[in-house]
């Protein structure tokens, strides 16, 4: 008695590899025929934030050049906190659309905090330098604002309104869009 092979004889082979062939030209051709490719929609894929009304951590950091700095100096106005790392491309890739919005309403009682988790001034002044940050970057060496805002994702973001609470909070980049969609009727409020 002989075996039976499990193997497709050389012909049969051969066939299914013309008729897979066959298939992904197919496919290719269906692609760039007029009409048969369709880009990926151009949509803000931002997060958008969530409404909490929780009280704001008590923060005591330093700035860029070792200066003792508090969330508490800013009482009063329409503080964004903003959690980030150089390392960190979504933290990059938000960094014109914050500074464009805070540059926008900065005389509106509006400041923007950049809290750096984990790095020393010497990584992060040559990222200050590169974007042309004008708001005030702190330095968080031990990740303290992470703790205090109950976060461990970058970059993370929170809009602390005049009274002191947490009104918004993000994670994930955030859009120019999506600023001026949520955050300017903060600061309007008196």
């Amino acid at each position: 008695m002989s075996e039976m092979s499990d193997q497709p004889s050389p012909g049969r082979l051969f066939a299914l590899i013309v008729i897979g062939f066959g298939f992904l030209a197919l496919g290719v051709a269906f692609m760039f025929k007029p009409g048969g490719f369709v880009p990926a929609p151009t949509r803000d894929f931002s997060t958008i934030p969530v409404e909490v009304n929780l009280p704001a951590p008590t923060l005591f950091l330093a700035s860029l050049d070792g200066s003792p700095v508090s969330l508490s100096d800013y009482s009063g106005d329409v503080i964004l906190v903003n959690l980030w790392a150089t390392w960190c491309p979504p933290c990059r890739e938000e960094m014109p659309a914050l500074l464009a919005f805070y540059e926008k309403y900065r005389s509106e009682g509006f400041i923007l905090i950049a809290i750096d988790q984990g790095e020393t001034s010497e990584e992060v002044v040559p990222f200050v330098a590169e974007f042309g940050l004008s708001f005030p970057v702190w330095l968080d060496p031990s990740s303290e604002a992470g703790r205090a805002f109950n976060t461990m994702n970058l970059p993370s973001s929170y809009v602390i309104d005049r009274s002191g609470r947490i009104r918004l909070m993000w994670v994930g980049g955030i859009s120019k869009s999506n600023l001026e969609k949520y955050v300017p009727d903060i600061i309007a409020e008196n």
